[in-house]
C-alpha cells in the first residue's frame, strides 16, 4: 500500500498539469497568453498584499522583542505545570495565530531542545497542525480583497485557534503522555 501511495504522490502533479493543458488545447484556449495574463495578475496581487505582510511581520517582531513572551511565561508557568504542559509550548500557542514562520522556528527549537520523540515535541507538532495563522490570514487575504469589517471573522478565527489548541493538548495527552 505504501508503494502505491508513493507512486501516486510522484505522478499526481504531472498528471494534473497534463490534464489541464490537454483540456485547454481541446477547448482551443490560447494557453501561453492565458498563463502570462495569470502571472501578471498574480504579480499585482503580490504587490497589493505587501503592506499587510510587512505589518504582520513588524507586529510579530515587536511582540517577541518587547519581552511580552517572557512576561507571559511567568504568569502561566504554574498553571501549565499543573496541567503537565511543557512551558516551551506556550510560545508556540501564542505565536501560532500570528505567524507560521515564527511558529515553525519555535517548533524547531522545541524539537532541538527536547528531542523529536519527546512529549513537548509531539505536543508542539499537534498544536502546529491544529490551528491556523488567523491574524496573517486576516491581514493578507482580507486586505487583498478589501474586506474591512473583520470583527466576526477575527472572533471566529481566534476562538477556533483556542479550541484547536485545547483539543491538541487533550489528544496529545491521551496519545503521547506517559
Amino acid at each position: 500500500m505504501k508503494e502505491v501511495l508513493n507512486t501516486i504522490s510522484v505522478w499526481i502533479l504531472p498528471v494534473i498539469i497534463c490534464v489541464i493543458l490537454l483540456h485547454g488545447l481541446y477547448k482551443k484556449i490560447p494557453l501561453y497568453e492565458t498563463f502570462c495574463d495569470g502571472a501578471k495578475e498574480g504579480f499585482w496581487v503580490a504587490v497589493k498584499i505587501l503592506p499587510y505582510l510587512v505589518a504582520i511581520m513588524v507586529a510579530v517582531s515587536m511582540f517577541r522583542a518587547s519581552g511580552a513572551l517572557e512576561f507571559l511565561y511567568e504568569i502561566f508557568k504554574t498553571p501549565l505545570e499543573a496541567l503537565k504542559i511543557p512551558s516551551d509550548t506556550l510560545a508556540l500557542m501564542i505565536t501560532r495565530s500570528l505567524s507560521g514562520s515564527a511558529t515553525l522556528g519555535i517548533f524547531s527549537d522545541i524539537v532541538n531542545t527536547h528531542g523529536a520523540d519527546s512529549y513537548a515535541a509531539k505536543l508542539a507538532a499537534v498544536i502546529t497542525g491544529s490551528s491556523e495563522t488567523t491574524f496573517y490570514v486576516i491581514a493578507v487575504y482580507f486586505g487583498a480583497v478589501g474586506i474591512t469589517k473583520l470583527r466576526h471573522a477575527l472572533l471566529t478565527g481566534v476562538l477556533a485557534d483556542m479550541v484547536g489548541i485545547v483539543c491538541a493538548v487533550i489528544v496529545s495527552r491521551f496519545f503521547f503522555y506517559s
